[in-house]
């Protein structure tokens, strides 16, 4: 799940100036621009936090890629380190309801149809890659935060920045407040690489189709306000500035072809990786796709409900039908 109808710039107000990258693009190495400064083997080895973290991203590649499609799923994510369950006033259930869980599985066919497929394996709720790497909370940190840090965003407030305060249900997170060097430890460890990796596979797709659409996958809970029509897919094109209406539209047809009911933007309209990457004008589109949770998943206890092998049969039929389309004209 993402933020409701997130308006926020592209550029964090307080952070350090992008570093310089080719044509202003910030594909490809040009994502460090929100470090502070190069981070070094002897910095990982220092920072807090277990020595033998897992492997913060899981790549799947097709065999060829048959279309400029990269699917990534940033919050299904949950290997919970133990230090971290232990620092948090949370059971792990409880934690674990920030996720978008399974939505890696529900588009597990994207390789097999000739998509990348990429997805974070730490949680969400342990760092949030679908945010600025520094919006971050001063109430929750020790020490007075660096000047550069973003503490005054909208999700900052609502206590789910990079680092979140809170978990989706509003509950806090931890029984102590953190050192700045956790946080620092985790955007190095997890969303530098997470983001690393996403950028380079835009990159290889644009370099070789000419351009590129990222299908950005996330689930959402039941909405109280459309509690009498929940729609079972939500589309996030960032209000038709981060994809061209005409790919959204495909996507969107696609889904209704299925029976099911769609929406744009509302409540869900695209968070940070929809508009950092989506640059239309420059052959990169992102399109967010929220999938009801109430389609495949028990909410309280974290399962796969009857419906689950349905609705990934749909998605499959979804893939195969956007990687077998004409993409000419989002060059």
């Amino acid at each position: 799940m993402h933020d409701a109808g997130s308006s926020a710039p592209r550029r964090g107000k307080g952070r350090v100036p992008p570093r310089d990258s080719p044509g202003g693009l910030w594909f490809g190495p040009a994502t460090t621009m929100d470090l502070p400064s190069p981070v070094t083997p002897a910095d990982l080895s220092a920072s807090p936090g277990p020595a033998d973290w897992a492997p913060p991203v899981l790549l799947r590649r097709p065999e060829r890629q048959a279309a400029p499609i990269v699917f990534a799923s940033p919050h299904s994510g949950a290997e919970y380190p133990p230090e971290f369950v232990a620092a948090s006033r949370l059971d792990p259930l409880a934690l674990r309801r920030s996720e978008d869980s399974f939505v890696d599985e529900l588009f597990s066919a994207a390789p097999a149809l000739g998509a990348p497929l990429i997805a974070a394996t730490f949680p969400r709720v342990f760092c949030d890659v679908n945010r600025e790497p520094w919006e971050l909370d001063p109430a929750m940190f020790e020490e007075p935060l660096p000047a550069w840090v973003n503490t005054g965003s909208p999700r900052v407030g609502a206590g789910l920045g990079t680092i979140a305060r809170v978990v989706a249900t509003g509950e806090p997170v931890y029984r102590r407040k953190l050192a700045f060097a956790e946080a620092e430890a985790r955007i190095h460890r997890c969303w530098q690489p997470y983001h690393d990796a996403l950028a380079g596979l835009i990159a290889e797709t644009k370099a070789r189709f000419g351009c590129c659409l990222l299908i950005d996958c996330h689930s959402m809970p039941t909405h109280p306000a459309q509690a009498a029509a929940p729609p079972d897919f939500v589309l996030g094109d960032a209000h038709g500035t981060a994809c061209a209406p005409r790919a959204t539209r495909l996507v969107e047809e696609a889904l209704i072809g299925l029976g099911y009911r769609v929406r744009r933007n509302d409540p869900y309209a695209g968070g940070y990786v929809t508009r950092h990457y989506g640059r239309p004008r420059e052959g990169v589109h992102a399109l967010q796709i929220e999938v009801a949770r109430t389609l495949y998943m028990d909410e309280i206890r974290i399962e796969r409900r009857p419906g689950f092998t349905a609705l990934q049969r749909d998605l499959t039929r979804l893939i195969r039908h956007l990687t077998s389309a004409d993409w000419s004209y989002l060059r």
